[in-house]
């Protein structure tokens, strides 16, 4: 992998921002220098002004039009080394991914875990080292959040292909997705989808329009009287008595309102940090040309609503409120009802653009994901996009492997669920790699669902729900044990697949919590509802007896274990056909000191 033509492109890359940071700095350097150059030459030039009255008084003046441009670079070489620095990590992230050094480094999606998924946690979707923090490279939480329910929602297949052709479309895109990840002054810089609910959530201020025109109007009347009495127009005296009759109306009104305009105001704080990198983003989505329908649906409803513009009005009307926290401006802005007007200003637009908002927050989350999934298909060039089949259910995978796997150990296998009813049975001794095999067609079923490629040389995968129990276990707090949380978990599989949903299950040591005879019986009758729904997937276990029920329905039985049969622990974590015939439970023991 470390030796591959991405590799060797995202270096240069790399070497290119470091060099354009060197850049920056220098330039920010020379123009430091030549500042303080000529600040000792305005001040050389003052002393000899005062001590040697050698030139005018007016001399040391000559250079501040030089020194007002020196600052102007320097602080401008501020911004442009923050971007070159941002873009030196983005680019460095991209490396870390390509050779394997990411886990624990982006984010992890820890808050969208839920143990009552039906697959979230047995397929690693969240945490460190997890799917979600392999491919979130959105920019805002606004995608990542929409990245987490794409991995964990069941959608129709017309809506993965429609996902896919969008990230093919975006995959070689490179330079936007640097733009995207750029966004906003600082990295700092959020965009969440929560802060803006929030917003939506409180009820819209309500101020009749004839309350407005009368603030309106005594503010006028109060600042243009002022304005002609200044200018010696009216005289004082009138304008006094205009003042004294404006200024109680605009208290009154005031008064009236501020319960209202602090909740508003309150409110306003992290919406107005939080709305630039939005407003940037639909920016730069309006001004692109797409040819999938998925993405052409998206900017083209962007376009004809204008939300990049009407984002940015409700933007400036944000930033001018917040003008009156200054201190040079407080005092006059409580006079002039600035506040309340401004507020109610914000609270109409909201009233007529609340619901568009909602719609342009869901399409700049559709295109961040869409984006971050073709980030990792650009980062993945030998990984192909799967086959999306209509009739299902079908599995069928060539070369199939883990993507959480480096290249250099991820051991590759053939998966063939063809048609409805079909199953393997995958037995083996322990640590022979039957839970990553199962986690290997879970996931990757979750790429091809997402509209991602796929880890294979070629799949073929219909729209499939994917139910897995293989993480289960014990729960304290709500006091289950595993043997309850696997019975649960298989009750809901079972209850998608008689919904006639296209089931894929993943059970793992299926009914390991009770006796043989026991165990035998219900994962049998589990094993014969599902398939009898049409159901396809794989079940791994130890008991060798329950691989007989392969032979009485659609099923298969392959079996993974040691290389060749005469060290148990040497695995080659390959699916081989048939029954397995080794056992290492013992040679565990003994490798762990147990005296047998």
């Amino acid at each position: 992998m470390d030796g591959s033509p991405i590799v060797a492109e995202y270096q240069k890359k790399l070497e290119d921002a470091e060099r354009a940071l060197m850049t920056v700095r220098e330039r920010q350097g020379t123009a430091l220098t030549a500042l303080l150059a000529v600040c000792v030459l305005t001040l050389g030039l003052g002393w000899m002004a005062w001590r040697e009255k050698a030139f005018p008084a007016w001399y040391p003046l000559l250079p501040l039009p030089v020194v007002a441009y020196f600052v102007r670079r320097y602080t401008r070489g501020h911004g442009e080394a923050s971007q070159a620095v941002r873009l030196l990590d983005w680019r460095a992230c991209g490396l870390s991914r390509l050779i394997g050094e990411w886990a624990g480094k982006g984010y992890d999606g820890a808050e969208f875990d839920n143990a009552e998924h039906v697959f979230q946690r047995d397929l690693d979707l969240f945490g460190e080292g997890s799917l979600f923090e392999l491919l979130a490279t959105a920019r805002t939480a606004i995608g990542r959040r929409r990245l987490a329910e794409y991995l964990t929602e069941h959608v129709p297949l017309e809506e993965s292909v429609e996902r896919q052709n969008a990230v093919r479309e975006l995959r070689p895109l490179a330079e936007l997705r640097e733009k995207i990840g750029l966004l906003g002054r600082f990295e700092a810089q959020e965009s969440k989808r929560e802060t803006f609910d929030r917003w939506f959530a409180m009820p819209v201020m309500k101020a009749p329009a004839v309350v407005r025109i009368v603030a309106l109007v005594s503010t006028a009347v109060c600042v243009i009287s002022a304005l002609l009495g200044l200018a010696m127009v009216l005289p004082w005296s009138l304008v006094v008595l205009i003042v004294l009759i404006c200024v109680p109306v605009n208290c009154g009104l005031g008064l009236a309102y501020q319960p209202d305009v602090r909740r508003v105001v309150d409110a306003l704080q992290p919406v107005g940090v939080e709305i630039s990198v939005f407003r940037e983003g639909l920016e730069l989505l309006q001004g692109s040309e797409f040819e999938s329908a998925k993405l052409r649906r998206v900017v083209e409803t962007l376009r004809q609503a204008r939300a990049a513009g009407s984002i940015h009005r409700i933007e400036r009307m944000i930033r001018w409120l917040n003008e009156r926290n200054k201190d040079w401006f407080y005092g006059p802005s409580m006079f002039l009802l600035y506040a309340t007007q401004m507020t109610m200003a914000i609270e109409a637009w909201r009233a007529n653009h609340q619901e568009e908002m909602r719609a342009w927050l869901d399409d700049w989350a559709e295109f961040e994901v869409l984006n971050a999934l073709a980030g990792y298909a650009y980062e993945h060039p030998g990984d192909p996009f799967p086959e999306l089949a209509g009739d299902g259910p079908v599995f069928e995978g060539e070369g199939l492997g883990h993507p959480l796997l480096a290249e250099g150990i991820c051991v590759r296998n053939d998966v063939s669920l063809p048609g409805p009813g079909s199953f393997y049975v995958v037995s083996g001794s322990n640590m022979a790699g039957k839970s990553t095999f199962l986690r290997t067609v879970g996931i990757n079923s979750v790429l091809a669902m997402a509209g991602a490629p796929v880890r294979a040389r070629r799949l073929k995968v219909s729209g499939l729900r994917v139910c897995a129990s293989i993480s289960v276990g014990d729960s304290l707090l709500n006091r289950r044990s595993k043997f309850l949380a696997e019975v649960e978990r298989l009750k809901l599989t079972l209850e998608h697949a008689r919904a006639g949903e296209p089931v894929l299950f993943l059970i793992d040591e299926i009914f390991s919590g009770t006796n043989s005879h026991d165990r035998g019986i219900a994962a049998a009758a589990v094993v014969k509802a599902l398939t009898g729904y049409g159901a396809i997937g794989a079940l791994s276990t130890h008991d060798l007896a329950l691989t007989a029920m392969a032979d009485e329905t659609l099923g298969r039985n392959v079996h993974m274990g040691s290389r060749d049969g005469t060290d148990p622990m040497d695995f080659d974590y390959l699916v081989k056909p048939g029954v397995t015939q080794e056992s290492n439970a013992l040679a565990i023991a003994r490798m762990a000191g147990v005296p047998i």
